[in-house]
């Protein structure tokens, strides 16, 4: 994999970048899955013969900032948090686009998310740095790369909640979603990262917790010793305390 920008457009960061992904930077558009730096920000291709296959991350436009001009719509999100009124610590475990976790800081709480693919980190890291000028509740985020499993042991306490977001199924209703789920899985291959999905839900649940919300397709298989759920059309939050 390579990064591919034009010669104009080489600063600092994005060298940082490529170095500290083992990346070289190519001025040619290559042949094969690459990052693209441009005016817009950092993008991945996965396929450069179909420009549907990509991911790039805007929090002030698109579905991302569709959703946070009116999180206050948030219904279930918010039902899952519970009524309580102060403001909260979220760990996110599962980083993934920070679609929730947005949410949950323009409604005022503090989030300390992990992603443990390191060039989505590096994606959302730099869609990060085009909002925060705009979306102040940025500076309530401590954004990390690697294991949250290692990491959660390290995080400052008290940690109100653990939210739990595990990929999906690919479903063949929602083409847009499935091909960035697609990307995203992709992206965890080339980048030899393993373990289950099922292992991470089980191990946070042993751990000392004073809630953990897991969000689940609303069909999907149910854990034992759940709480209470809040439900939608397709999704449903299963509440452990």
């Amino acid at each position: 994999m390579q990064i591919h920008l034009d010669r104009s457009l080489i600063d600092k960061n994005i060298k940082f970048i490529a170095h500290d992904l083992g990346l070289n930077i190519n001025h040619q558009i290559p042949s094969e899955p690459y990052l693209k730096y441009d005016e817009k920000g950092l993008s991945f291709i996965k396929d450069p013969n179909n420009p549907r296959e990509y991911i790039h991350i805007d929090y002030l436009k698109g579905r991302a900032g569709w959703r946070l001009n009116r999180s206050n719509h948030e219904s279930n999100l918010k039902k899952a948090l519970g009524k309580n009124q102060k403001k909260l610590h979220i760990f996110d475990a599962t980083g993934g686009l920070l679609l929730d976790t947005m949410i949950f800081l323009s409604l005022g709480h503090k989030v300390t998310a992990i992603e443990q693919s390191k060039i989505l980190f590096y994606l959302v890291k730099d869609a990060l740095n085009r909002a925060e000028s705009k979306l102040s509740f940025i500076k309530n985020l401590d954004f990390r790369f690697g294991n949250s499993i290692d990491l959660y042991k390290t995080i400052e306490r008290p940690i109100d909640i653990i939210y739990l977001d595990p990929m999906y199924p690919i479903l063949k209703k929602n083409q847009k979603k499935s091909l960035e789920i697609e990307t995203i899985r992709f992206l965890l291959k080339e980048e030899k990262i393993k373990g289950s999905d099922q292992d991470m839900i089980k191990k946070f649940l042993e751990y000392d917790h004073k809630k953990i919300i897991l969000k689940r397709p609303l069909k999907s298989e149910i854990y034992s010793n759940i709480n209470y759920q809040v439900k939608g059309k397709t999704t449903r939050f299963d509440i452990y305390l």
